[in-house]
């Protein structure tokens, strides 16, 4: 992950409000097979390159053969990796989730990127509450500008 670059804020942390709509993966989303996430490589299959001179490659190749009981054929490609393809319909390695059918959380956060002065945190169950807050939070700066 590349590291966020920001401008450099002109007014205090206090001065900012911070705007989100989360979904939180503790109570928004959960654990999904291949089939139920869509995933191309239960689909389509898939091909694992391995280069077993190495130990990770040698413990990623020994797990394939003797521990993963999914479906597949092995070779060995030009630069001397072990190839292996693995069939459509079985699952793959990677974990998956599915978004569960419940609304986003919107929030208001007093601060921003660099934290939250009072702890002040407004919640609203619905989206036209929390777009009127930020409604009124923009005329509220453009009527402070107009004065300035």
């Amino acid at each position: 992950m590349r590291p966020v670059s920001r401008i450099t804020p002109q007014l205090p942390v206090h001065a900012f409000q911070t705007y989100q709509v989360i979904a939180p993966p503790s109570t928004h989303w959960r654990t999904a097979t291949c089939a139920e996430a869509d995933c191309p490589a239960y689909l389509q299959g898939w091909k694992s390159l391995i280069d077993e001179s190495t130990d990770l490659g040698q413990k990623q190749a020994h797990y394939i053969r003797r521990e993963a009981r999914r479906r597949y054929t092995e070779r060995r490609d030009e630069a001397g990796l072990t190839v292996f393809e693995f069939e459509a319909g079985q699952r793959c390695f990677a974990p998956h989730q599915v978004r569960l059918d419940r609304p986003e959380v919107y929030l208001v956060r007093a601060g921003d990127w660099r934290g939250n002065p009072n702890g002040q945190i407004r919640r609203y169950d619905r989206s036209d509450q929390w777009v009127y807050d930020f409604s009124a939070h923009q005329e509220r700066i453009n009527t402070l500008r107009e004065r300035a």
